[in-house]
């Protein structure tokens, strides 16, 4: 919840082009930090104690499941245990509203319609966190994607003037982004489920680097070093984003503000352009100083919701998808689709510092289906983790994809390209060419097990 802020310049009355803009504008981006800067992680990834990740199956153990408890699931928007519920949700509104109070009260503030006078745009793609993250309840999946281009030249690549996403929406016609005729890497990334995700940010590094050192060679995944970015750029594993780009919820939530709602926070203070050119505070687009969320009261509240909020739940288990589970792990789904692992003990430092693992979150098991690594399946979008030599390998490379909530979608793959899942498993190839492979060998019945669970 942001101070309303007015402007005594009418956004109605703007009459300046484009072409004026590139011309006066330029230059005028004060204390710019690169995407470079800003996700170069600092300092070695630290140890948040021993792996902890087995299989349902039984034939692997690396933390002994007694330990632990099943996390709490469900479609129902009520908490996991993390802070109380509060409030009853229709009592809520912008005058009595105490984010820091319940999950209800930072529900309220993820799906609060945000505009111009809280700092939407000049370009953005949503207005609201619930209009990506709904179905079925406030924190899910969506249809919605975003878009991002590029190009390469002498086998590099090269992002558009005001990076690779191209922002669907604007505040003003004269600024909607385009694509540039140059920029032929086109592609979408479909906006992911945060239901549950407060325990995958407990998912202790190692974990998620015993995954990787577990997996056949042909199959290695890679586990990115992110900053986190209120830890001063403290190095842990990446996770959340269609990269892994980020490794905690207040640095998820950090860049979703700016760039799906163009809200400039102490993470991410600078406004994004329109196809390269300055567009914030100062010009007659954008009426709010920067940062907008000053305090960062939201990407909290944004971040307290979804750690609050309970993994998703599993439809019937009947006798065909308990047989498509053995099928699953038999043809080597669940190399890279992992069924289980475990949270890291209550009382455990993560984030560089900034969360301690509350009793809600901590010793919790959840079978995401997932190793939340990069792996190049032949469905790369073509765009880097950074537009560096250094991440090059990462053009072709796109996070597992988690499959609880799947049965919420039915647009799949990172791309939403996907109408079926049979489709979605036909288009792995390359570091999952054998597993598809397999998966074609077994019969028809046997595949529609596997689709069943």
């Amino acid at each position: 919840m942001k101070p309303k802020t007015l402007s005594s310049v009418s956004l109605a009355a703007v009459a300046i082009s484009v072409v004026v803009l590139t011309g006066s504008l330029q230059g005028q981006w004060p204390n710019k930090q690169t995407r470079q800067e800003r996700f170069t992680p600092r300092g070695e990834v630290a140890n948040e104690g021993p792996a902890r990740i087995f299989f349902k199956s039984g034939n692997t153990a690396v933390a002994d499941p007694s330990d632990g408890i099943e996390a709490p699931t469900g479609f129902d928007n009520l908490t996991n245990g993390f802070i109380q519920q509060g409030p009853p949700f229709e009592s809520i509104n912008e005058e009595n509203v105490v984010p820091p109070r319940s999950m209800n009260d930072s529900r309220f503030v993820f799906e609060e319609v945000e505009t111009v006078a809280d700092g939407l745009g000049p370009t953005y793609n949503a207005q609201s966190c619930r209009e990506c993250h709904q179905n079925v309840v406030t924190g899910g999946a969506s249809q919605v994607a975003e878009h991002r281009t590029g190009h390469t030249f002498n086998h590099e690549f090269f992002e558009a003037p005001g990076g690779s996403l191209i922002q669907s929406r604007a505040t003003s016609p004269e600024i909607v982004e385009r694509v540039a005729e140059e920029d032929n890497i086109r592609t979408f990334r479909i906006s992911t489920n945060t239901l549950g995700d407060g325990f995958v940010e407990c998912i202790a590094n190692s974990t998620l680097v015993a995954i990787r050192d577990g997996q056949p060679e042909n199959m290695r995944g890679t586990a990115l070093r992110v900053p986190v970015l209120e830890a001063h750029g403290s190095a842990r594993i990446g996770r959340f984003g269609w990269k892994s780009q980020h490794a905690s919820l207040v640095s998820f939530a950090g860049d979703a503000y700016l760039n799906e709602m163009g809200i400039t926070n102490p993470l991410f203070p600078e406004e994004n352009t329109s196809g390269g050119v300055f567009v914030g505070y100062g010009t007659p687009y954008d009426p709010v100083p920067d940062p907008e969320d000053h305090d960062s009261k939201d990407i909290h509240a944004f971040a307290r919701f979804i750690r609050a909020t309970k993994a998703p739940s599993r439809g019937p288990i009947t006798n065909d998808v308990i047989a498509g589970e053995e099928h699953f792990n038999a043809v080597g789904c669940a190399i890279c689709h992992v069924s289980s692992m475990m949270t890291v003990p209550p009382g455990t430092v993560i984030n560089g510092g900034e969360f301690i693992v509350p009793h809600a979150l901590g010793n919790k098991i959840i079978h995401p289906f997932s190793d939340f690594l990069l792996h190049n399946i032949g469905t790369g979008d073509g765009i880097p983790f950074l537009p560096t030599p250094e991440f090059e390998n990462t053009t072709r490379q796109i996070k597992t994809a988690p499959l609880w909530a799947l049965r919420t979608r039915n647009r799949l793959m990172h791309d939403g390209l996907s109408s079926t899942k049979e489709e979605a498993i036909q288009r792995h190839t390359n570091q999952a060419a054998d597993v598809k492979r397999r998966f074609n060998a077994l019969t028809r019945s046997e595949r529609d097990q596997i689709m069943a669970f």
